[in-house]
Parts: C-alpha cells; structure tokens; sequence
C-alpha cells in the first residue's frame, strides 16, 4: 500500500520522501510516531543549508561519507545512535550493524544511507533485508541518491528503488517491515 510521495524535482539536493506502507498500519500510533519522525528529518533536512550539502556531496569524486554526515548530524538530533551493535545477535549474520538505529515503544527504525551502487549492488534490498530480520525495527529510513552521479546522471536511482520496494508492501506479498521511508537526495 502506498501512502504518499512529498518533496523536490529530483534535482540534486532537492530532497524528496515516499512512503511504502503495510495496510495493517492504518491506525496504528507507532507508524504515526515513525511519520512523524520521518516528518521532522525531512523538514531538517530541506533548508537551504542541507541541499546545498546533499549537492556538494554528490559532485562526481566526492566520498559517500559526506552524504552520510549530512544525515547523521539532523538524525542525531532526533534520537537516531550510530551504527547500534547487538541488534542482529540471534542471527548467524550477528556482525550486522545498521548506519543508525532509533529505538520506539516496542519496535526500532533502522536508517540506512545509500549513494554510488545502491542498485548495482542491490543496497536497497539489503537494507530491507536488515530491517526485515531485525527484532528490533520494523521501520525502515532509506537514504538514496536521485541519480547515479558516477553515471553522469543518467542512472534514475531514486524511482527505481521505490519500484523495487513496492512489490514487498503488495498484499499478497508483504513484509514484516511496516513500512518503509524512502528519501531521494
């Protein structure tokens, strides 16, 4: 189930936000918390300061570091804690750790930061992975690039990965993240 898309062209900077969503978070008041967290990091994140940031780390040669500081600096403001350890220790794969962690009542947002091979190296579909096997988080935060800038712009990023993501929030095929925030850079 789709809920809504709000934010820029899909410029450079311009920061745009979709959400996927399961049809059982209708009502619910940890979806409400995590929209409204969600809600806070994206207004953080527009001002005039952080796109011109997210442009400066996107330019062709820039590390994706700078990408991440961007983010980190406003999700930190919000409760999100870094690279949180132990959240995958029942799971053969307990090394796992996710760029942030934001804990809630009884569930978790996992926030991941995505740039150069976010589709080469299916770094979308990792991240909901992480998120789906994770006892701690059924939110997902994805941060992923319009474009492809190594491509020279040419590689639609964003769009593709809220196309690949859809087919796990259809009904007959849901996963057990409840919903899944996508932010275009």
């Amino acid at each position: 189930m789709e809920n809504k898309h709000k934010g820029g062209s899909g410029t450079s900077g311009d920061l745009s936000l979709h959400i996927l969503q399961s049809p059982s978070c209708e009502g619910d008041e940890m979806y409400a918390e995590a929209c409204m967290i969600a809600e806070k990091l994206f207004s953080k994140l527009s001002t005039p300061e952080s796109r011109k940031r997210f442009r400066e780390a996107q330019a062709l040669g820039s590390h994706s570091v700078k990408v991440q500081h961007v983010v980190w600096q406003s999700a930190r403001e919000l409760g999100f804690a870094s690279e949180k350890k132990g959240l995958f220790s029942k799971y053969e794969t307990s090394a796992l750790r996710p760029d942030m962690y934001k804990p809630l009542s009884t569930s978790g947002i996992l926030l991941e930061v995505e740039r150069g091979k976010t589709l080469k190296n299916n770094m979308d579909l990792l991240d909901l992975w992480k998120t789906h096997i994770c006892t701690s988080a059924h939110y997902l935060f994805l941060f992923v690039p319009h474009f492809n800038a190594r491509s020279g712009g040419r590689e639609s990023v964003y769009p593709a990965v809220v196309k690949r993501l859809r087919s796990f929030y259809d009904e007959n095929n849901l996963t057990n993240v409840h919903a899944t925030f996508i932010f275009g850079y």
